[in-house]
């Protein structure tokens, strides 16, 4: 009896406590109130008309940019590396941020220097600045990318063995890969389901990914769905060659580190101590720009320099 009385004061003390946590928290007039601030908020976050006519004349402009300056082999070009380096950007938001920061830099050299050649200096570096960075995001994705391939086609190999279609197979890798082996068979999959056969997908992987190791996987598993054959037993031994490919690759690159150090050295030290003695003594230097003669000095040097970069980068550029 007693612990009977006991579970039922327990009991009585627990519906009394959602009670009034219910009432507390849960009313419905704790909720209107909610929802009035969560409106009230959002009616706060609306844009007021500056910045619409901000919003649309950016569009304007970049329609602008699509139709008067890119071509459709530029723009094509431009989607090509954009999407290889993986960025979130139109070809015509590429061409007016390019735009923007050559006017910025030129301006910004102005202001500081006080001096035209710097503004034309500092404008080329704002033009050039945007593809370089491109080309870097490129290579780098490339380059994890190719580093990651030999994990991705062993992925294959196992899903193979066990009995998995090819893309199944390329599903197995979509759920165990990193980026940007992730999104790139992500897209491959997504061809492949509105409509694209497995040919097609794997050369518009090819068009996106430059690799040589990739070309080769492709290869043969074209030459596979031809002739027949183990694929799993035709990757294998691709795996192989490419993890020793890529062995020798980075001997190379440790071997020749010295060699690219010293291009790097003779592409930039001419520069740099140009700007720094201009910078210490502006009328020591200027006579190059100004005197015939220093004006031919100055040009054969930037031609030397050039001339000795280049050949340094080739003879350090050792293709596998």
């Amino acid at each position: 009896m007693k612990w009977m009385l006991l579970a039922l004061i327990l009991f009585s003390s627990f519906l009394l406590f959602t009670a009034i946590l219910q009432l507390i928290f849960l009313s419905n007039s704790r909720l209107d109130k909610r929802m009035k601030h969560y409106l009230s908020v959002q009616e706060k976050k609306m844009l007021d008309r500056n910045k619409f006519n901000l919003i649309v004349q950016m569009q304007i402009t970049k329609q602008k940019i699509r139709t008067q300056v890119l071509t459709k082999d530029k723009n094509n070009r431009l989607e090509v590396l954009i999407s290889r380096a993986g960025l979130e950007l139109k070809p015509e938001e590429y061409v007016l941020f390019q735009w923007i920061l050559t006017a910025f830099l030129a301006g910004l050299s102005f202001l500081i220097f006080g001096n035209v050649f710097f503004a034309l200096l500092g404008g080329i570096t704002g033009f050039v600045l945007p593809k370089w960075y491109l080309n870097k995001k490129q290579k780098e994705r490339l380059r994890a990318f190719n580093e990651s391939l030999p994990d991705m086609i062993t992925t294959i190999i196992g899903s193979l063995r066990a009995g998995f279609s090819f893309p199944q197979a390329l599903k197995t890798v979509v759920e165990e890969a990193n980026s940007p082996i992730k999104e790139e068979m992500e897209t491959v999959l997504r061809e492949m389901q509105y409509g694209s056969n497995i040919e097609e997908s794997l050369q518009g992987l090819k068009d996106r990914m430059p690799s040589d190791d990739l070309d080769l996987m492709i290869q043969a598993i074209l030459i596979q769905r031809q002739v027949g054959g183990n694929l799993a037993t035709v990757l294998d031994k691709i795996v192989e060659t490419i993890r020793d490919r890529t062995k020798i690759q980075r001997q190379i690159v440790t071997l020749t580190a010295q060699g690219r150090l010293s291009g790097i050295v003779i592409g930039l030290l001419p520069v740099i101590l140009g700007c720094v003695l201009y910078l210490i003594e502006p009328d020591y230097i200027g006579t190059l720009f100004t005197n015939v003669i220093g004006i031919i000095m100055l040009s054969a040097g930037v031609i030397s320099s050039a001339i000795g970069f280049v050949f340094i980068r080739k003879l350090t550029t050792i293709e596998v």
